[in-house]
């Protein structure tokens, strides 16, 4: 599996070939990447022949081990992975043991049998790291591999707010393994911080800007895979089966625009790009934007000169909010340059 084969909402992948051409033609002399808010790492993945350095950072732990998997150039053996993943589809679910994700997720997210197998794998991949059996690399490999897998079979419609109910869920669960990226002697800095911190630290020539824009917390939007990531068995309540609050993002509040501009005012490169879409006006509270784009595009100008560019998408849409003439926008700001 490549690094855009997972449901990600908010993904930028059906619209890398767009921004690619625009960086191209816009941000010149640049060498050093910094992508601020990483989410599914398919922009960072689809640039990394256009730059010499990289830096990625995402709150999610989910998304740090999958940066880990694909992006670490760190030794690991195929063969053992190849064998790894063998064994795991020769499983026989159906003597499998309830575990921690068939109690919780078990003919919710996932069918039962399905849900004992993933929450087989993924007390045996902690096995196999606690005693020694894999390297780092090829625990980053494994567990990506798991989320990726289970992602393709969840009885969800691509994030984990809740779970379909009503209907038969399929039990198409096989684990497969996720194919790391090879940076050819390229340099990547991994990071799983406060983006409004990090940001005072590092320099770079690019710094790429997809913040969330709505009140969709992605700690909550993806909770599953977050809760098997980090593999500390949580107690979970609610019909959706939660874990306690964590990673609450102000983005997602209504302090959005003054933690937009703050970002914005620490950021030491030569061009801000930020990406931006046109729900602010939505019908669904939880899709309507926190910043607008007048706001984002008046931040910015403090910065340096501001272009802004649009594009017709479709966007994520989970059936229940109507959205009508939605684009994708995307703010190129030269700093310290100002209009004529």
């Amino acid at each position: 599996m490549n690094i855009n084969n997972r449901r990600y909402t908010g993904s930028k992948y059906k619209l890398m070939s767009w921004i690619k051409g625009l960086l191209e033609e816009h941000c010149v002399d640049c060498n050093s990447f910094f992508d601020v808010f990483g989410g599914t790492g398919v922009v960072t993945a689809s640039v990394i022949d256009m730059y010499q350095s990289f830096v990625i950072n995402d709150f999610l732990f989910s998304n740090e081990i999958i940066y880990k998997a694909f992006f670490l150039q760190e030794a690991y053996d195929q063969n053992k992975l190849d064998n790894i993943a063998k064994a795991y589809n020769e499983i026989d679910k159906s003597k499998l043991k309830s575990n921690y994700v068939s109690k919780n997720y078990g003919d919710k997210y996932f069918k039962m049998e399905d849900a004992k197998l993933i929450g087989y794998i993924r007390e045996d991949i902690k096995s196999k790291k606690k005693k020694g059996e894999i390297a780092d690399k090829e625990y980053y490999i494994l567990l990506a591999s798991l989320l990726y897998s289970f992602d393709k079979s969840a009885n969800t419609v691509g994030h984990y707010e809740a779970y379909i109910k009503g209907k038969e869920i399929r039990t198409d669960f096989t684990f497969g393994l996720i194919e790391p990226i090879d940076l050819q002697g390229k340099n990547i800095s991994i990071y799983r911080e406060d983006a409004n911190k990090l940001a005072k630290s590092i320099k770079a020539d690019i710094a790429f800007v997809d913040p969330p824009y709505n009140s969709r917390q992605y700690s909550r939007f993806y909770h599953v895979m977050e809760t098997i990531t980090k593999w500390d068995k949580p107690s979970l309540t609610g019909t959706a089966m939660k874990p306690p609050e964590e990673n609450m993002s102000d983005y997602c509040r209504s302090a959005a625009p003054k933690t937009f501009e703050d970002l914005v005012k620490h950021l030491d490169v030569k061009y801000i790009v930020v990406t931006y879409n046109n729900t602010y006006n939505s019908k669904s509270t939880s899709s309507k934007n926190k910043i607008t784009l007048e706001e984002i595009k008046a931040i910015l100008e403090k910065r340096g000169k501001t272009l802004v560019f649009e594009k017709p998408h479709q966007c994520f849409n989970a059936g229940k909010t109507e959205f009508t003439d939605h684009k994708e926008f995307v703010f190129i700001t030269k700093v310290g340059e100002k209009d004529a």
